[in-house]
């Protein structure tokens, strides 16, 4: 065996190199001679994070920490790890300990502000931010992240403030300018669109990655509250083009997924045989769904205002739950043989595994909300396994719906929304989605509360009423005056759900005339029903 010393500068310097398969190699090497040295637990840990193994980060770094349990940097990245592996409790629990060791470090308050944004701690994630900005003023990115927060507690100005001083000192922090664009409505005496032209034609031929994307996406914004929609739109295209160059995007195997899905639950509820059992008879769970942009965080607002009812945003948990019963090996959130695997698994646990892992942010209220938009994927899991859960499902304007997926820059690192990238791909998902919505009306008839949108906005008072006696909850004036919520909002419409109801994102689509046509003339082909 080499000697111990001689290991241990060769595990140091492929850690510092970022060498990580080296590392994992030298570590095995290692423990055998030194088991409980924290630092080489935490090495490895590291190591399994870059090369996404959050499992394995899990245990070592658990193990580092056991060894050296108040070295911040260590119970950074176990809290880091943990949230990767949807142990959003103990990651909080972990990320709490660091912070009560009164780090001094911008980069690991840094972390630790995300750490918290991710397990929904937003109020302690911007006071994280407040402290890594104060200790490192200069640094860009640290001021776009406190921007980031403070739109989700609802402090407009002040993100603002904080997106303006992130460019001063960053033009090129290309993310920033989308998010600043979409904060407020732009006008003729106050926009952005001569600093974004210029930044765009400075790129050149071989601009960085991502650039255009950011630039064109922030000028569609920007000329459409303009009111010149051409110009939007075809800033609009080029920008989605540019995001959707290295996706590979299949509508083939969305089209495989979908399929599995209504295989998966037939005509009857009893599809699943024994394994449909009696899930977890929870009251709690609020699940609202439906094509992302349709109104859900809407939905959310209305009902978070009740006093009995506490919003957890848009989480991955029931999702993570299904793939974890499922034991597939796919890398993929979501797919045809995660489906198959799942349907055959015993549902019988699978609600009780989804609300432990909602804790510690659920619990505290009779009531939560479960707002993932794509959770209408899961429709006939929630049903099975949580047989009083409550599910919405927000329906919109086909048009208006495809046009906002295609116009919104989601999170690109989202399992979800790689069809968004291109207007047709968008209007062929919209179809796949509208088919699985009338599979699960007859096969779980009276489970799901179809919304419209255009009825919430018409008629906001009947339709909350609604809503409030589809949940089970009695009526609250509160609910009428949800801008009033000072709940946090991590989602796109953040700054919206501030304001009262309003009526002028309805039939936003008949804007862009001849623009939509090929979209139209696809959903009219599947049998989607458009209004003239």
């Amino acid at each position: 065996m080499s000697d111990p010393a001689q290991l241990y500068a060769q595990l140091t310097k492929a850690f510092e190199q970022r060498a990580w398969p080296l590392v994992k190699e030298l570590v095995v090497r290692m423990l055998p001679v030194a088991p409980r040295q924290p630092a080489i637990h935490y090495m490895a840990g590291v190591a399994c994070l870059e090369l996404h193994e959050p499992q394995a980060a899990v245990e070592c770094l658990r193990k580092a920490t056991m060894l050296e349990p108040n070295q911040v940097g260590f119970l950074v990245q176990y809290a880091k790890a943990l949230t990767l592996a949807s142990r959003n409790r103990d990651a909080k629990d972990v990320a709490d300990r660091a912070m009560a060791l009164s780090p001094r470090d911008p980069a690991t308050l840094d972390t630790l502000g995300v750490i918290y944004t991710q397990v929904g701690a937003h109020a302690v994630a911007t006071e994280a931010f407040r402290q890594a900005t104060a200790l490192a003023p200069r640094h860009a990115p640290f001021r776009f992240n406190l921007a980031t927060s403070l739109i989700s507690t609802g402090e407009v100005a002040a993100a603002e403030t904080e997106l303006e001083a992130c460019l001063a000192l960053d033009p090129r922090h290309w993310t920033a300018h989308v998010t600043l664009a979409q904060l407020r409505r732009q006008t003729a005496e106050n926009n952005h669109v001569q600093r974004l032209e210029s930044l765009l034609r400075e790129l050149g031929d071989r601009p960085p990655p991502n650039a255009p994307m950011f630039l064109h996406m922030a000028l569609a914004k920007e000329y459409e509250d303009l009111g010149e929609f051409s110009a939007s739109f075809d800033h609009l295209a080029m920008g989605k083009a540019a995001g959707a160059a290295n996706l590979g995007y299949s509508s083939e195997r969305d089209e495989e997924m979908f399929a599995a899905l209504i295989d998966g639950f037939g005509e009857a509820a009893e599809t699943l045989g024994s394994h449909a059992v009696a899930g977890h008879p929870t009251g709690e769970p609020i699940f609202i769904i439906g094509m992302p942009r349709s109104g859900t965080t809407l939905v959310e607002r209305i009902i978070s205002s009740h006093p009995d009812v506490y919003s957890a945003g848009e989480m991955l948990n029931f999702a993570m739950s299904v793939k974890r019963i499922s034991q597939s090996r796919s890398p993929a959130l979501l797919d045809a043989d995660i489906i198959r695997r799942a349907c055959r698994a015993d549902l019988s646990r699978l609600g009780e595994t989804y609300l432990n892992s909602t804790r510690p942010r659920t619990g505290h209220t009779p009531r939560f909300i479960d707002k993932l938009p794509h959770n209408f994927l899961y429709a006939g899991f929630i049903a099975h396994a949580l047989p009083n859960a409550k599910i919405i499902c927000l329906r919109r304007d086909p048009m208006d719906t495809c046009l906002s997926n295609f116009r919104q820059l989601f999170g690109l690192r989202s399992p979800f929304f790689d069809y968004s990238f291109d207007l047709l791909d968008t209007g062929r998902y919209y179809v796949l989605f509208d088919r699985l919505m009338a599979h699960w009306r007859q096969v779980l008839p009276g489970r799901i509360l179809e919304v419209h949108y255009e009825d919430l906005v018409e008629s906001q008072e009947t339709s909350s009423r609604q809503l409030l006696e589809f949940c089970g909850l009695s009526w609250h004036d509160a609910c009428l005056r949800f801008e009033e919520n000072s709940a946090p909002v991590a989602t796109a419409s953040a700054v919206q759900v501030r304001a009262p109801i309003y009526r002028s994102s309805l039939q936003r689509w008949k804007k862009y005339g001849a623009k939509l046509d090929g979209l139209r003339d696809l959903l009219v082909q599947a049998g989607i029903a458009i209004e003239s």
